[in-house]
């Protein structure tokens, strides 16, 4: 694959751009489009996905309903906040980006210009997330000691943010810092983020890789192959538990009897203040068939039954230390003052 850049999501024209990620590695395929409910299917259905990426593009969509119409605006705003709030229950930079609008609505609702100051809103909530995603890379570097081999999990690069990434972006900083040696990329069943979109990622980074399915990871511990493990997140507690990508906390687990440091790595908006544990953490169920099927061809039977969470919880005694962009907190974690 030739190295070259490429931009998620972009606001251009007056229209949101997306590159849809259900088509990688095979295809770059850009979608274009100033309808909010085709934004909101989008996220649905994964086209756009990550947790600040998703914040980001639903703040783009909530002020794009007011592109065209801006009579009875109260109703228009309820309309697309609720259709918008509803794509994707666990990720939390959806609604504080939804609710960073919300703001701006509330005090301008009445402008003539409220399409505009929306706008506005929304890209600086894009530019914000770029600036963290920067500093988040460069307070990863704390948490090498030695040039590392590297496991993740998921995705967590420009496909899943505004910026070059959070966990990604720790690991690409690492690479141009001479710290990390190769990374080790889980498949991350059953939507498999990791061999299609971390890999597409890596090999556009240059960075020396292999992908393995999510089950031999435990191997690759047992044989002293990866040096530490550090992921992204959807959704913190102020106590440290944290939603991630199914298949993370079983990392967590093997990382902790097999004495390897497990990183989680999001930005502080990720953090959400109204809850204490993981407990009170909302996991979204997918549909069985994106267990059953594999781009629409079946793996097995569409009658059978499937569990289906699309992320669990780490507890966080088994997190070495959270990545932000303000700093990298350690056990025992409270974000209740920060």
């Amino acid at each position: 694959m030739k190295k070259t850049d490429y931009y998620p999501i972009d606001f251009k024209e007056d229209f949101f751009v997306f590159l849809d990620q259900t088509k990688l590695p095979f295809e770059e395929v850009y979608v274009k489009t100033d309808d909010y409910n085709k934004i909101a299917e989008a996220i649905e259905r994964l086209e756009v996905r990550g947790a600040p990426q998703i914040g980001v593009s639903a703040a783009y969509a909530l002020a794009l309903a007011f592109k065209n119409n801006n009579s009875n605006s109260s109703n228009i705003f309820e309309t697309a906040y609720n259709r918008l709030a509803k794509t994707r229950p666990t990720a939390v930079n959806l609604f504080w980006a939804l609710n960073e609008v919300k703001k701006i609505f509330e005090e301008k609702k009445d402008s003539e210009n409220i399409y505009k100051l929306l706008l506005d809103k929304a890209i600086e909530i894009h530019k914000d997330d770029i600036i963290k995603c920067d500093k988040i890379g460069q307070n990863g570097l704390r948490i090498f000691h030695k040039k590392s081999n590297v496991l993740t999990h998921c995705n967590t690069g420009k496909l899943a943010t505004a910026g070059d990434g959070t966990a990604f972006n720790v690991i690409r900083q690492g690479y141009l810092n001479n710290l990390v040696s190769f990374v080790y990329a889980d498949e991350t069943r059953p939507l498999l983020q990791g061999s299609r979109l971390t890999a597409f990622e890596l090999e556009k980074s240059g960075i020396p890789f292999s992908l393995q399915s999510d089950s031999t990871a435990a191997v690759l511990m047992q044989k002293k192959m990866v040096d530490l493990v550090v992921v992204g997140a959807d959704r913190i507690a102020l106590n440290g538990d944290t939603a991630n990508k199914i298949g993370t906390y079983s990392l967590a687990v093997l990382c902790n009897f097999h004495e390897i440091p497990f990183y989680i790595s999001a930005p502080t908006t990720t953090i959400d203040k109204t809850i204490l544990t993981g407990e009170d953490i909302e996991i979204e169920l997918r549909s069985k068939f994106e267990l059953l099927k594999l781009n629409n061809i079946n793996v097995s039977v569409d009658e059978y039954e499937a569990f289906t969470p699309a992320f669990d919880v780490t507890p966080s005694h088994l997190i070495s230390g959270i990545i932000t962009e303000k700093d990298v907190y350690t056990f025992p974690y409270n974000f209740l003052n920060e």
